[in-house]
């Protein structure tokens, strides 16, 4: 009796994303919604705030060329042509799936944060809503849709390392130019993360049920 070959098991890598994508949406969602609690009624900066932007002003200003340069990454100019060309890596691959959700994403975190959690947050600074940060969003929102569609362990590795030692310098270079407090740039990543996840795991399903 010839017998059919056995379906090919399913990545260890592969089943452990897939666990921990809802564990990690939950977390980011509780941190999106927990660190406004702490927010003075005026929506001034908290205790955190005020330690951090004490110590970072007095170790840094003077230096306003070095909080430019830190803050760049998060940038228009940056962040779009990376999220650009990494669909367009995606798509000469002919993963198209993937070049679609790296468009779609982001922008859907974008979107999100603009018209709905900034305005429910309702956090003011200067003359602007400022939680969650939308340059935080924009530039995590790419870095975890990048990370999410890569197949290569190796690559998703790479890039939340890339995230991890990014996020310190443009909190910095955010506070020091003024444009947020560091609070606003934490609830911008764990929107980020939370919104685009949220996205994807739809996605994910998919993607699965096309190719069955």
């Amino acid at each position: 009796m010839i017998r059919s070959p056995a379906p090919a098991p399913t990545r260890p890598d592969t089943l452990l994303r897939q666990a921990a994508l809802p564990a990690l949406l939950l977390v980011t969602i509780v941190v999106t919604v927990v660190v406004p609690q702490f927010f003075p009624a005026d929506g001034g900066p908290t205790g955190l705030d005020t330690f951090l932007e004490a110590h970072i002003h007095s170790s840094l200003d003077g230096r306003r060329w070095l909080y430019s340069m830190l803050v760049a990454p998060s940038n228009n100019s940056i962040i779009i042509p990376v999220q650009l060309i990494a669909a367009a890596w995606f798509a000469y691959r002919r993963q198209w799936w993937s070049a679609g959700f790296m468009i779609i994403g982001p922008e859907f975190a974008i979107l999100v944060n603009s018209f709905a959690l900034k305005p429910f947050w309702d956090r003011q600074l200067h003359h602007y809503l400022a939680y969650p940060s939308g340059h935080t969003v924009q530039l995590i929102a790419v870095v975890t849709a990048l990370a999410l569609v890569s197949e290569s362990v190796r690559a998703r590795v790479t890039v939340v390392v890339v995230m991890v030692v990014l996020l310190p310098a443009v909190l910095v270079g955010m506070v020091g130019l003024g444009y947020h407090h560091p609070t606003d740039v934490i609830g911008g990543t764990a929107a980020a993360v939370a919104l685009v996840t949220a996205a994807y795991l739809p996605f994910r399903a998919v993607v699965l049920s096309r190719t069955q």
